[in-house]
């Protein structure tokens, strides 16, 4: 892949994030597609939610116009992307029942399983069983990270880059620019949506972010034997499984559901130790800049798969035990901090 095309790919999704949230917050405003106050929300005023728009176009115009259709994974990831992000959309706008969602997801996850994007460690059918629930636990698993300003959008930049390195030393150039896009997109994204954030990204964009990086990092794995593909698979989305990890076992130790929403992620808890909003966003970059980083140098060979694999797994155990702990307490209390919200789940 042509560097001069790929980075014209970067700076147009930039450009078109960044440029097209300021007409999205203001239709928002006016036809109130907001996310409004209340006892359980720490923003002022209604914020809009039609940044996800911003998202997908961002990502999708650059990479359809530099790679067209020649590839048909690369297709079929940015086909039922996009078709899950406008499920999002209508979430956003007019709630769905859970099923409904679900049931869009495991139909989009065929789609790009049918093309060829799919794990290969039994070489039969439950490949592809596997990796349609895989690619569904972490499209709603990203879905949950997005609830504190700034947090997702840094996350997903963050990802996004470190996979397209991965994407591009692995031979896999198209799948490379279609993560720069993504990557430049979330950038362009940040400073709309930094603590106090002018307007949220949505189910609509959330879901799309979950879907393409789950299913990147699928192609990345494709072939590849068990340790490789589990460091590959929990790598690019170890900060999203960190998290679901921690509220699934709060809420379940709990007696609640952990399709409930609430204000016991990750997130929440950091900022109760005392971090600000901005803060925390940060630390979850960091965290997924470290992750990236193992995930890319171990397609540079520079470290075992195996070993990889096994760190991997431990450090996101740990954590999740470790942030068991951290305020749980004040799990079901509202939080007084600006930039801290509750999330439709």
């Amino acid at each position: 892949m042509n560097g001069t095309i790929t980075f014209a790919a970067g700076v147009g999704a930039f450009v078109i994030s960044y440029t097209l949230l300021v007409p999205l917050r203001r239709w928002a405003l006016r036809w109130d597609l907001t996310d409004r106050p209340s006892r359980r929300k720490a923003h002022a005023s209604p914020t809009p939610y039609l940044g996800g728009i911003a998202i997908k176009l961002g990502t999708l115009v650059p990479a359809a116009a530099a790679l067209g259709f020649a590839d048909q994974r690369i297709t079929a990831i940015l086909l039922a992307a996009m078709a899950i992000g406008m499920v999002g959309l209508i979430d956003d706008v007019r709630p769905l029942q859970p099923f409904t969602k679900l049931a869009v997801e495991a139909v989009a996850a065929i789609g790009v399983v049918s093309s060829g994007v799919h794990v290969t460690l039994t070489g039969g059918w439950l490949d592809g069983a596997l990796t349609m629930l895989w690619m569904v636990v972490m499209v709603n698993s990203f879905n949950l990270l997005d609830n504190m300003d700034g947090a997702l959008g840094t996350v997903t930049m963050v990802t996004a880059a470190f996979l397209a390195g991965t994407a591009f030393v692995s031979g896999e150039p198209s799948l490379g620019l279609l993560l720069i896009a993504l990557a430049c997109t979330s950038l362009g994204f940040l400073p709309h949506n930094w603590a106090p954030a002018k307007i949220f990204m949505g189910d609509s964009g959330s879901l799309f972010i979950g879907f393409a990086l789950a299913c990147s990092a699928v192609l990345l794995v494709s072939g590849r034997g068990p340790d490789a593909t589990i460091a590959g698979l929990l790598l690019p989305t170890f900060v999203a499984t960190v998290d679901t990890g921690v509220v699934f076992l709060s809420r379940v130790r709990a007696g609640r559901s952990p399709l409930v929403g609430g204000t016991d992620h990750v997130s929440h808890r950091l900022r109760r130790m005392g971090l600000r909003t901005r803060a925390v966003a940060v630390v979850l970059g960091l965290a997924a800049a470290v992750a990236g980083g193992c995930c890319l140098a171990m397609a540079l060979q520079w470290i075992s798969p195996l070993a990889t694999a096994v760190v991997a797994f431990g450090a996101a155990v740990l954590f999740i035990s470790l942030l068991q702990g951290c305020g749980r307490q004040h799990a079901d209390r509202a939080p007084k901090t600006r930039g801290i919200r509750e999330r439709r789940h």
